[in-house]
């Protein structure tokens, strides 16, 4: 996968989209000879055997690589643009054939917004075709024929794409353009009238497919049955259809309620995000960005279990590889933790999400694998083991791990979680003994120590007593 910002915007590219564009590359060369066999490349591609057949067809494939990826870059960049003009902090993909665009936004976009935002993507497709048109027949020279086939074909692809795109179809901008404009002015009527639009339009070209390009037919006969199922969840009133207009209070109180998360109040957090859900006029997105923020309350809180629940419930909107990671990691189901916390860190190569990750694998034993992973600390990532193991009640595999990263970090906060963990599991003499240690490694906080209530059930405890007043006279000291 590469990565990389365009203007601030990240960008993902998958293997697949150069998988596929080099695919249809190949596909190029093999049906180009029977094009212009005067002109390059048609000429060079006549026959398989003749001197400059292979270079030319690597150009070609490398050619409709770049055409492919850059096409696909302008029109996500459309979306993205826009998204960024209206304050949202958009991301692409660039996956298969084409890609997405991600608003990451914490609340609904208005229909209004989404219409401009979605009609972005083609109209900067149809300004790329443009740009090459005029390229190729003012600036470019007649002689030029590998640049002007490049540009021919930027031309072609562009055009074709837009228009394609602004199909009334199910995941295509035109169908997200119809089915809001239809939605907001004629509610769930028009909803499924432009379901049934896009289902009548799908048969036809499936029928046309099916004669003359079988691929057609395939991709269209999945559009359909996309059409079909939205026709058929909205008629039994399954799918809920949103005219696009969000009550503002309510907007505004999720605001307020993310708000509070930011700031550390989960329970004001909660307590507005419910009364978001509880409302009247909460449409089907807001409900799905309340869940969502309601996972992320449930994480702050430790509760694996309801995060997943309120996850499962935001279907409007992605849910975070690393918030998913974090909630599996809390209901101690390690092996499909590891699976999402390794896509989370390939994904956003977030420092924070390196160390769960490598504290992940701490916790499945591959040790070795964690501290081996670039930039890792070996104190942080013991203790991103620990913490999940402590916080569902797991004390002594927690206590373990921490006593383990002493080996290799030696660091009083490990010592300090280890007693912690042992006191919690009702270990006195080997939370006394990782006290100890912490102080050792220069652990000298006694007013911290003294109201800790993970230590509380060292209170009264002779060592306890003695260690702690030998704290706090060396502090004074």
């Amino acid at each position: 996968m590469l990565r990389f910002r365009l203007g601030g915007i990240p960008v993902e590219v998958h293997l697949s989209h150069l998988l596929f564009s080099a695919l249809l590359g190949v596909l190029m060369v093999r049906d180009m000879p029977a094009l212009d066999p005067n002109v390059w490349p048609y000429r060079e591609l006549q026959h398989p055997g003749r001197p400059g057949y292979a270079p030319t067809a690597l150009l070609v494939v490398a050619s409709w690589m770049l055409i492919i990826f850059l096409s696909a870059l302008v029109h996500e960049s459309g979306h993205a643009l826009m998204l960024r003009a209206f304050g949202y902090r958009p991301s692409i993909q660039l996956i298969w054939l084409g890609g997405t665009t991600r608003p990451n936004s914490p609340i609904p976009i208005p229909w209004n917004k989404l219409v401009a935002i979605t009609a972005a993507g083609p109209l900067s497709g149809l300004l790329l075709a443009l740009g090459s048109a005029g390229l190729r027949h003012y600036v470019v020279a007649a002689d030029s024929e590998r640049l002007r086939f490049l540009l021919s074909w930027f031309f072609m692809a562009n055009v074709f794409w837009a228009l394609f795109n602004l199909l009334p179809v199910p995941t295509l901008d035109g169908g997200t353009i119809l089915s809001t404009l239809a939605a907001r002015f004629f509610g769930k009527t028009g909803f499924m009238g432009a379901q049934l639009l896009a289902l009548v339009l799908c048969i036809a070209l499936v029928a046309f497919g099916a004669r003359h390009a079988p691929v057609l037919a395939i991709l269209f006969g999945l559009y359909g049955f996309q059409a079909l199922r939205l026709l058929m969840a909205t008629s039994r009133g399954d799918l809920q259809v949103s005219t696009g207009v969000a009550p503002e209070p309510l907007v505004r109180e999720l605001q307020q309620a993310r708000a509070a998360m930011s700031g550390g109040r989960l329970d004001e957090a909660r307590q507005r995000t419910l009364s978001v859900l509880d409302a009247p006029g909460c449409t089907p997105e807001l409900a799905s960005r309340a869940h969502h923020l309601l996972g992320w309350v449930a994480l702050k809180n430790g509760q694996g279990r309801m995060a997943l629940d309120h996850f499962a419930q935001a279907q409007r909107m992605p849910v975070e590889t690393h918030a998913l990671a974090a909630a599996f990691s809390l209901i101690g189901d390690e092996p499909r933790a590891l699976t999402l916390w390794e896509m989370a860190w390939q994904e956003t190569q977030d420092r924070t999400v390196l160390h769960e990750y490598a504290g992940s694998l701490i916790r499945a034993e591959r040790v070795h694998k964690a501290l081996r992973l670039p930039g890792v600390d070996a104190e942080t990532a013991f203790i991103c083991a620990e913490r999940p193991l402590f916080i569902r009640g797991a004390y002594s595999e927690a206590a373990a791990i921490a006593e383990a990263g002493l080996l290799h970090a030696p660091a009083a906060r490990l010592a300090y979680d280890a007693a912690c963990a042992h006191a919690r599991a009702r270990h006195p003499h080997d939370a006394m003994r990782m006290l100890r240690r912490a102080t050792e490694l220069g652990f000298d906080d006694a007013p911290y120590a003294e109201s800790d209530e993970d230590l509380s059930a060292l209170h009264g405890y002779p060592d306890f007593e003695r260690w702690l007043t030998e704290l706090q006279k060396s502090v004074s000291a």
